[in-house]
């Protein structure tokens, strides 16, 4: 089984593209939204909350676990990968979403200026900056930090006036600086795509970590059959959170773009 972990709902955009691209394998969610977001954490408790999730993702039956949460991903996987993983289940493996980012922007990147906007951790976690420094100096990385953008969008103000002026607010340094490429640093912006690329305009490729993020997982199993013969591929979904079910499953389906079956309780 695939586990994939979130801090809230926005994991779910990229579980949606697993589905597209691997709809054979069985997979696990969780969403932590009781103690969502995550952005405006210590490192330190944003560790913590993802050794809980993963730990319980792999009592469960998860062999992977994907952190799909860009926040988890800049502060805890690291930790997770170096410390967590070799003295509590040395078997198994947790990804993140970085480095998949990374190398798409340095791919597809014209003139090497690169923006990207997250959350206020992921942002000053300077990731993303560090990752397209290893590949190569020619990059300029210009990163904006979007606080309230999650915030509207879980409560459905995607695309209502009061979201897009927060969000051309937020953009508008990043025009100044005329990058050519846009990282979506976060899972709930795709929901914002259609406004992004409106106001950055047809000159700047944006880059869904979603579609990215699945196309790697595949590569990575094709390379990695010893850990694909461990999952399982009976097209098992299951959902928890650790918050209200009823407001997940209700919240979920638009994330997912699809019905979400039974949903449970999880307590980290």
């Amino acid at each position: 089984m695939i586990g994939v972990f979130d801090s809230g709902l926005g994991g779910l955009t990229i579980l949606k593209e697993f589905l597209r691209v691997l709809p054979e394998y069985d997979y696990l969610y969780l969403g932590d939204n009781a103690r969502a977001p995550y952005g405006n954490k210590s490192d330190e408790l944003i560790y913590e909350y993802s050794r809980q999730a993963v730990g319980r993702l792999f009592k469960q039956g998860c062999e992977l676990v994907i952190i799909a949460c860009h926040t988890a991903s800049a502060r805890a996987l690291r930790r997770l990968q170096q410390e967590y993983l070799p003295a509590n289940h040395p078997e198994k493996k947790v990804l993140g979403v970085a480095v998949p980012v990374v190398e798409q922007a340095k791919k597809i990147s014209r003139y090497g200026r690169v923006g990207v906007i997250g959350t206020r951790a992921t942002i000053e976690s300077k990731i993303y900056e560090k990752e397209l420094a290893k590949l190569g100096n020619s990059l300029e990385v210009y990163e904006q930090a979007c606080p309230l953008l999650v915030p509207l969008i879980e409560e459905g103000r995607a695309g209502k006036p009061e979201c897009n002026l927060i969000l051309k607010k937020y953009l508008r340094p990043l025009k100044v600086k005329k990058i050519d490429t846009l990282i979506l640093a976060c899972t709930h912006y795709p929901f914002l795509l259609k406004d992004i690329k409106r106001i950055m305009g047809k000159n700047v490729k944006i880059i869904n970590p979603a579609t990215v993020v699945a196309e790697k997982l595949k590569d990575y199993l094709a390379r990695h059959p010893e850990i694909g013969k461990k999952l399982g591929k009976n097209k098992q979904r299951v959902f928890y959170t650790t918050d209200s079910l009823e407001k997940f499953k209700s919240l979920g389906q638009k994330f997912l773009g699809g019905e979400i079956g039974e949903v449970e309780k999880a307590i980290l």
